[in-house]
C-alpha cells in the first residue's frame, strides 16, 4: 500500500487493519548487533495500549508484540525486524451501520472515494489509529539505538481544551509524566485536565488538546537539505498521527509577533550547545533544517476525537441524508495515549538521520 513506509535508512513500513487478525510493522536499517530489549518495547506498548485508564477507550487488547525475525540470541542481526500485535477484542457488529453512512470529521467518506467504494468500515479499518500501536513497536526499537548515541526523547500532555500549562518545559519535573493518567507533569494541572476529559465523556462528547514533544542529547548536524529538514521530517511525521492537526516547532506561531531583534539567536558555542534549555532557543534547536545540538521541542495539536455519543447529520453512499451515533468503546480525548506515539514517531526521525548524517562526512 503506497503511503505505509517511512524513512530513509532507518525503515518502518506498518500493515494490518483495526479488526483484522493483527497489526504489525517491518524495521529495515536497523544496525546489527543492538541489543534487543523486548521488556522494553512491550512497556512502550502498554503505554498506548486501550483500555489502561478510565479516561480512554474501554477496548481490551494486551498488544501482546511478537518478533518473528531479524533478532538473534538477544541482538539484530541487520536483517528486517518484523514485528506484530495481535488483535483481540474487536467488536465489529458495533461498526454495522456504518457500512454505508459516513461519520462525520472521519476519513471514511474519503477512504470510499480513493478506493472505490470498496473499505473496510470495521473501526475505521487501516485509517484506524489502533495502526499506530505497530509504530509504538518500531519506534521503542528506534529508541534503543538513539540511547546508545545518548539521545533520549520525552513527550509530555501541556494542554487539553483549555487548560494548558503556562511553565517551559525547563520548569517542569518531567519524572512526573507518568505518574499521572492523562500524563501531564504538573501534578495539580494533571487533576484538572483528568476532570474535563471525565466531564465531557459523561457529556458523549470529545476533547482535544496539545503534546509537547522533546529531544535531549541529539548532536548538531542532523538535517538533510533541502527538501529534508529535521523540522520537515519531525513535522509529517506527527502530522501523520491519526487526529494531529497542528506542528510548530520552537517559537512557532507565537515567534510572528516578535521582532528579528527579539528573534534571534546566535548558534550556541561548542562547550554549550548540549546544554539543556539554553536560551533563548527559538529555533527549537533547529537552525536552517539542521539540528544546533541544543534541546529539540516542538507541540502537536490534536483534535477532538471524532466519534461522539451523539446523534450528527451525514451522508450515506447513495448521497442521501441521515444520521449518525456513535457506539460501542473510544477515546473522549486522544491525548494519554498520544504521547508515547509523538515518541515513537521522534525517534524514528532521528534514528533515521542519525544514520544519514554517517555518509555526510
Amino acid at each position: 500500500m503506497p503511503g505505509s513506509s517511512f524513512g530513509t535508512i532507518f525503515k518502518v513500513s506498518t500493515f494490518g487493519e483495526s479488526h483484522g487478525k493483527a497489526i504489525g510493522c517491518i524495521v529495515d536499517g536497523c544496525p546489527a548487533g543492538l541489543d534487543f530489549d523486548l521488556d522494553f518495547i512491550q512497556q512502550e506498548l502498554d503505554r498506548r495500549r486501550p483500555g489502561q485508564s478510565a479516561i480512554v477507550t474501554q477496548r481490551k487488547e494486551s498488544d501482546t508484540v511478537q518478533v518473528l525475525s531479524g533478532v538473534f540470541e538477544g541482538k539484530t542481526t541487520g536483517t528486517p525486524i518484523a514485528m506484530i500485535i495481535p488483535n483481540e477484542d474487536q467488536r465489529s457488529k458495533d461498526y454495522e451501520h456504518l457500512a454505508e453512512a459516513f461519520r462525520p470529521s472521519h476519513a471514511d467518506y474519503t477512504w470510499h472515494v480513493k478506493y472505490g467504494g470498496h473499505r473496510d468500515h470495521r473501526g475505521g479499518g487501516r485509517s484506524s489509529a489502533r495502526e499506530t500501536a505497530a509504530r509504538v513497536a518500531a519506534g521503542a526499537l528506534a529508541k534503543l539505538f538513539l540511547r546508545t548515541q545518548g539521545i533520549f526523547v520525552h513527550a509530555y500532555v501541556s494542554q487539553v481544551g483549555a487548560l494548558q500549562l503556562t511553565q517551559a518545559y525547563t520548569e517542569l519535573d518531567l519524572a512526573l509524566t507518568e505518574s499521572n493518567e492523562v500524563r501531564c507533569p504538573d501534578p495539580e494541572m494533571a487533576e484538572r485536565m483528568i476532570e474535563l476529559i471525565r466531564a465531557v465523556r459523561k457529556d458523549g462528547d470529545t476533547i482535544g488538546g496539545i503534546v509537547t514533544g522533546l529531544a535531549f542529547g541529539c548532536p548538531a548536524g542532523l538535517g538533510e537539505p533541502v527538501f529534508d529538514k529535521l523540522h520537515a521530517d519531525l513535522g509529517k511525521a506527527m502530522l501523520s498521527i491519526n487526529a494531529a492537526k497542528g506542528f510548530e516547532y520552537g517559537s512557532g506561531f507565537a515567534g510572528v509577533s516578535l521582532r528579528g531583534s527579539e528573534h534571534n539567536e546566535a548558534p550556541p558555542a561548542p562547550e554549550l550547545a548540549a546544554q539543556a534549555g539554553s536560551k533563548p532557543n527559538t529555533g527549537g534547536g533547529i537552525l536552517g533544517g539542521i539540528s544546533d545540538g541544543r534541546d529539540i521541542h516542538f507541540r502537536v495539536a490534536f483534535k477532538p476525537v471524532a466519534t461522539i455519543m451523539r446523534e450528527q447529520d451525514t451522508y450515506n453512499a447513495e448521497g442521501e441524508p441521515t444520521t449518525v451515533k456513535g457506539k460501542g468503546r473510544h477515546d473522549p480525548c486522544v491525548l494519554p495515549r498520544a504521547v508515547p506515539i509523538v515518541e515513537a514517531m521522534t525517534a524514528l526521525v532521528l534514528a533515521d538521520h542519525l544514520l544519514r548524517q554517517r555518509s555526510a562526512q
